[in-house]
């Protein structure tokens, strides 16, 4: 299969309609409906079930879709890191680390202050995403090295190093009764009464079902904490960063959350390793 082929399909199977897809890749309607045919002519299977009004994925174009968007992925970010590679082999490129904003922050300052006192150093470009963000631009070749938090984000199919391991809190207004608490436990939180956990938005940008506030950042978060709207449980780390109008409460049998820094397996840039040596020295 060509990566055009896959584009085409996958056009067709997230829009549900051949003219929209169409328009959405700049061609005609006609070639877009051979080429699907074609493709399904070539697998012997039926993609797409086709009515006068509808388009309905089968089931074999479920698994197409979930693979072809893998693949898409994959040869994306094999262009970004050759294009990066090439200018690194003149001297011109940085290296880009994604790190989750509101997360790590004094560990990642120390981190960002050990690497510029390698001899080798090069730019960094710092990436700071809303969750699970990092791990995405790490896997489609936007980032070359990102700091990952397990279990939250998932490290399989990188090389990592464990930078440290700690326990979880959550924040709450100030005042709040459990605020005159040295701990909490999960039922607690998850049962407080007009305090739901906050709704981040997904990778398309809609945001789950919930009773909690839809939040984009954390100082958007934190707001709505401060506001009796919402609470949050992190990291113990984000207490260094909490405002006045804020409180944390440690969560006795909340997971600990263990940082790591992620790159690709394959990867040969020094400035990788540079920033990897850097992590494990702090």
């Amino acid at each position: 299969m060509e990566t055009r082929e896959l584009r085409y399909f996958v056009a067709v199977a997230e829009e549900l309609h051949f003219g929209r897809a169409a328009q959405r890749l700049g061609i005609a309607q006609p070639p877009l409906s051979r080429a699907i045919r074609l493709l399904e002519r070539r697998l012997g299977a039926v993609l797409l079930e086709r009515t006068s009004r509808t388009v309905a994925l089968t089931d074999a174009g479920v698994v197409l879709l979930r693979e072809a968007r893998a693949a898409l992925d994959a040869v994306e970010a094999a262009e970004r890191r050759t294009r990066r590679a090439a200018l690194a082999a003149t001297g011109h490129a940085g290296v880009v680390l994604a790190a989750k904003a509101g997360a790590s922050g004094e560990l990642l300052a120390k981190l960002l202050d050990a690497y510029a006192a390698e001899p080798d150093a090069v730019t960094v470009d710092l990436l700071l995403c809303g969750p699970a963000e990092q791990e995405r631009l790490l896997r489609d070749g936007r980032a070359d090295v990102a700091l990952l938090h397990r279990p939250f984000d998932s490290t399989a199919g990188f090389d990592t190093e464990e930078l440290r391991t700690e326990e979880q809190v959550v924040i709450l207004p100030a005042g709040h009764p459990l605020t005159a608490r040295t701990h909490v436990r999960l039922a607690e939180v998850t049962e407080l009464p007009g305090l739901p956990m906050p709704r981040w938005p997904s990778r398309d940008g809609t945001y789950p079902d919930g009773p909690g506030p839809q939040v984009r950042d954390h100082a958007q978060l934190l707001q709505m904490v401060a506001l009796s709207r919402a609470c949050w449980i992190a990291p113990e780390s984000c207490r260094a960063q909490l405002r006045d109008d804020v409180a944390a409460v440690p969560v006795l049998d909340a997971p600990t959350v263990t940082t790591v820094i992620a790159w690709p397996p394959h990867s040969r840039s020094r400035a990788v390793a540079g920033l990897v040596r850097a992590a494990t020295r702090l």
